[in-house]
This record gives C-alpha cells, structure tokens and sequence, in this order.
C-alpha cells in the first residue's frame, strides 16, 4: 500500500471510476430509459483506443482542484491564544498531493482583512508566471471578498515542495506542504518506504507579525525574535507553559524506513535538525533527487525542502527518542530566537498520553554550534546531483550571461524628525549589488506583458558591483544604500552564470537566496571574496546539487549555473524574511522565445486587481 493511499481531503474533488459509477446506478434503481443512454454513452467511449487514452494518461497525468479558504482562526500556544490567517482554519495548512505531471487548480477565496497571495514554492511554473504567486511581482494580491484560481502543471519535479504567503509576514502562519509523488509507472530511485511524514519548522510569535515588522520597518531597527520554533506547528516540551498536546509525536515501527519530507518554513532562521541515536540518509533537495549520503544533522535554511530516509531500530520495548532544531546563526547574540524546539520519536506507542514528565528523562541530541559555519560548508558540500540516465544533470556548460551580485546588509539614514534604532542612528536596509529593491504598487509582470512599464520598472540592474570594496574586509565609509524597482533582463533561453558574494558590512550572514520559476546548479562556493581568475577552475559541472534555495555563505560565496528557459517575470530574494523586507531582492525579466510554446500567455481573466 502506498504511504498516502489513504489520503483524504474534502478539499479535492475526486473523479469517481467507471465500475463504481456502474455499481452505484444500479443498485439505485434508476429508470430504464436513463440506463438505456448510460449504456449507449458507454459505448460511444469505448470506441476511442484504450491503450492511446492510457498513453495519455500516463504522459499527461490528472488535474487535481483544491479549494483554500482563507480564514481566521483562534490558536492557543504555549498559554496564550491568537487569531491567525490560516488554510480552510488549519495550522499548518492542508497538504497537497499530485504526482509528476498532474495539473493543480487552486481555488484561493480570502475571506480575512488582508490582501494576500500564495507562493507554491519551487514549482517551477512553466509558462504559468501568472500562477507564481508573489504579490505585486506577477500579480497583486487578493483582496478581502475575493477570490484567484492558480492554475498550474507540475513538469519534471518530484519530492517535496510547499506553499506560503508571499506578502508582508503572514507566512508566519499561513503554509503547508506539496507533496509530489513520482509519475505513473515509476518509483523513486532508493527503498520503498513504509510511510511518508512531512515535518514542517515554523517559527511562533505571541504577538501579531504583522505589528511585528511594521514596528522594525518604522523605527529601523532589527524585528523582535520568535518565542518558539515549531514541528509542525507545535513548540514542544522545552518551552514555558507548553502542553503535551503541544508536542509533535512521530509513532513508529521497529525495523522499517520512514521517508521524512522536511521544510524549513521559519522566517528568519536557519537550523540544525537532529534525532538522539539515530541518522538518516539524505536522498532529495528542493524536489532534486541527491546521490543518498548518511549523516546524523541536517542543516536547512527557509525556504529549502529535503527528503530523508529514516531507519528505525529493532527494538521491541516502547521507547522514545528526542528530536530537535535550533539554528544556524553568525548575527550578534540576541538578534535571532536562541531557543530549542523538539519533539518525540515514539517506538511502538500504544497511544499512551504523552506528560511533561515523560519527556523530562530523554537526552536532547547534540546539535552543532549556533555559529558553526564550517560544518554548515563541509554539510552543504556533499550534495550532489543523483545525475543517471533517468535523471541526468544538465548543467550549462558555456555561459552567454555573466553576474556577480554581493548581498548583505546595509542602512538607509533616519528621516529628519525622527530618532531611529538601527546601527549608529540609522535604519536597517539590505541590497543587491547595493540595490534596496522597491516594491511596485502595480506588479512587474502585467507591466511588462501589456508594455506599462515606464514608471513601474526600470531594466538597468547593475551585472557588477559599481563600487568594489573588500567584501568580506574592513566594510567600507559608507554603507547606505541606494533604492530602485530595477530588474534584470534575460533574453530567452540563454545560459546564466551568477556569482552571490557575502559582504560583511554590519555583520557576515549566510543568506539564503531563492529563485523562483527556475532550478539552479550550485556549481561552486567559497570562503573569503571569488576570485574569477582561479575559482572557476574548481567548479564542479559534473554532478552540482540542482536546488531553487542556495544559501549565499556566511563570509563567502556561491556560484551558480541555470538556462533561461521560462519566459516571464521572476522574483529572487532572500528567505529570511527581515532581510527581504530590508530590500534583499530583485526580479529577473526572461524574454519570451519566437515559437508559440516559448511564449508566456495572456493572463487568466480573474488576475487580481491592485
């Protein structure tokens, strides 16, 4: 039985087969006149080749429709109860199910005060921009009483994925998983395993996000931390005034290997992930199959999935194991949530409750460093492409477009009449290539699709740093930023290379930089500032990770590769959250191609309006 043969939502309308129709018509005893057309009908359908509409089937897969309300609802964590923007009233949202192949319709229909878009995160949207997601870049966000379908097909991918809102910080509270079976007739390229379980991180704050950062934006200083971090959705037995019921709990069987689809959906931090006594072996990120490697930690920055498989122990006694996340960080103390979150591997559960006192005995695992920057390099280094012939690697090997942006964090100067409470009396910001992005009011992609752009965007994104200092040196004078809704224009189909280069202004930070409607290869990465003259020659253009979400090193750099191979308007950003709000993005313009199947097409008729 397939781990999610069982899977239910009322939220998918489900195509009922031809015998049960049958059976059911019958047995309801309709009249002879209807049944005398249904058998008529039958045969009609008959007449087309069974075998070519299997063929189709199979090539083409099923369209699958959901429907998300968003609403309202109140959630009690750790004593205190909140009203947050949820999926049909759930906390993590529902899950999606496809295979490889299938085409989703999504019915959005918002039903709270705020405007809102959804981003289905890593998919990459062929020819669907429209369907992407993030407000005021291909589309304005849906206003309360409205409602968008996105309407997309999932081509080669299979893994993990998930969605998330993309505006402001309702993200906090408003995700959920894409799980993406492979298509008919296939199985994944390692064991089989017994079950499938998502386990989404999340960060919780007591107070309202949205104050949150509206606080950090307005006087400039760095946002207030998380009170917890979460397993899907629940804090765990470490916090103050956290329930059992508020402890995540994976029940398993002795002797059988449990594929774990983990997502890091935290805003603004990266994390360690670890089971007592126990190791797993990675074998996908970003919904790219790896070749499978054994390590006891996982290190996951937002924004970025991984499949694990998990091997679990003979053992006969009912046992229980802790599992935890904490992050990654190189920000001074106190700017990041320093907490632990965890949760119980439970070996034969006889549906005991679980009590703090149960939990009290159990060894945390031993997680790395919060600052443990070199692990995280050695970590992230044994990636590589699973790269067989069913699944080949096909990395660019000659560039046409060449780009290198530093990203970090920079200050923008404290209006007059004002006292701001960011480094030395001015405002946080962050930048590309010393670029604060703009948010447009009206989105990039209607723009440029009717020709609106004038006034909207301009396409002069600088390719080079226009003022090279020592990035990861002494930072320079001045570190203000400069503001522009600029993006950067990709003629169709060409090959990029793009260089991300950490700076140290204000403090080096990993970032992770996510790229939407594309896959990269992380061809290469460093320590210290890239040197073109001999860095290249260590790339690997063999077997490169292929991924959507890279993390830019702490103190360092990234290098990678991708075809330009989708027409449209595509946000790249950086996944903690702060940081995007500081101005840590851009847009990427793709040109469309000269044969009809290289062109976006028009958008759908209900597009919302700004």
């Amino acid at each position: 039985m397939h781990p999610y043969k069982n899977h239910y939502s009322p939220n998918v309308i489900t195509i009922i087969p031809f015998h049960l129709l049958l059976k059911t018509i019958i047995m309801q005893g309709v009249p002879s006149s209807f049944l005398a057309a249904f058998f008529f009908l039958s045969c009609f359908i008959c007449l087309y080749p069974p075998d070519l509409a299997m063929a189709k089937h199979a090539a083409t897969g099923i369209t699958r429709h959901y429907k998300f309300n968003l609403r309202m609802q109140n959630v009690t964590r750790l004593c205190q109860t909140k009203s947050i923007i949820t999926v049909n009233g759930k906390f993590p949202g529902p899950r999606i199910i496809a295979k490889e192949g299938d085409r989703l319709v999504i019915k959005v229909v918002n039903h709270v005060p705020n405007n809102i878009s959804i981003h289905w995160h890593g998919i990459r949207q062929l020819r669907s921009g429209w369907a992407d997601g993030p407000a005021y870049i291909t589309q304005c966000p849906i206003q309360k009483g409205q409602s968008y379908v996105y309407n997309f097909t999932i081509s080669g991918q299979r893994g993990t994925l998930w969605y998330h809102a993309h505006v402001s910080w309702i993200r906090s509270t408003l995700y959920g998983p894409i799980v993406i079976l492979p298509k008919r007739n296939t199985s994944y390229p390692f064991v089989k395993p017994y079950k499938e379980v998502p386990i989404i991180f999340g960060e919780w704050w007591k107070a309202d996000t949205e104050a949150v950062i509206n606080q950090a934006l307005q006087t400039g200083a760095g946002p207030n931390n998380s009170d917890a971090y979460t397993i899907n959705g629940l804090p765990g037995p470490l916090y103050n005034c956290s329930s059992p019921k508020e402890t995540f709990r994976l029940k398993v069987k002795p002797g059988k290997t449990y594929l774990l689809r983990l997502i890091n959906a935290a805003l603004n931090d990266e994390l360690f992930f670890k089971i007592t006594n126990h190791t797993f072996t990675v074998v996908d990120a970003d919904a790219s199959y790896v070749k499978p490697f054994e390590t006891d930690t996982i290190f996951i920055t937002p924004g970025q999935t991984s499949n694990v498989l998990l091997k679990t122990k003979n053992l006969t006694s009912n046992t229980r194991f802790l599992m935890a996340a904490r992050p990654y960080s190189t920000a001074a103390s106190g700017t990041f949530d320093n907490t632990t979150v965890a949760g119980v591997l439970e070996y034969n559960s006889n549906n005991t409750p679980l009590s703090n006192n149960s939990t009290k005995g159990l060894a945390l695992p031993p997680l790395p460093a919060i600052n443990a920057t070199s692990y995280v390099a050695i970590w992230t280094n044994k990636l590589r492409s699973l790269g067989n012939s069913q699944f080949p690697v096909n990395v660019p090997q000659t560039v046409e477009n060449n780009y290198f942006f530093t990203v970090g964090l920079r200050s923008d100067p404290c209006p007059k009449n004002q006292t701001c409470q960011g480094p030395n009396g001015t405002k946080f910001a962050a930048s590309v290539n010393n670029v604060s992005f703009t948010m447009p009011t009206t989105a990039l992609l209607q723009a440029r699709y009717f020709g609106n752009s004038k006034g909207v965007f301009s396409t002069n994104f600088p390719s080079f740093p226009l003022n090279k200092f020592n990035y990861t040196g002494t930072p320079p004078n001045n570190t203000m930023v400069s503001h522009g809704t600029k993006v950067v224009v990709l003629p169709y189909n060409t090959t990029v290379e793009l260089v991300m280069q950490g700076t140290s202004i204000l403090g080096a930070e990993n970032h992770p930089l996510h790229l939407h409607g594309f896959n990269f290869y992380v061809v290469g990465q460093g320590t210290g500032n890239f040197n073109s003259s001999t860095d290249p020659a260590k790339y690997n253009l063999v077997d490169p990770v292929e991924r959507n979400t890279v993390g830019v090193p702490s103190g360092g750099w990234v290098a990678v590769r991708f075809r330009a191979d989708n027409p449209g308007v595509w946000f790249m950003h950086c996944h903690i959250e702060i940081h995007l709000s500081w101005g840590l993005r851009l847009a990427w313009a793709v040109t469309d191609g000269k044969l009809p199947n290289q062109k976006l097409p028009p958008p759908p008729s209900d597009l919302p309006k700004c």
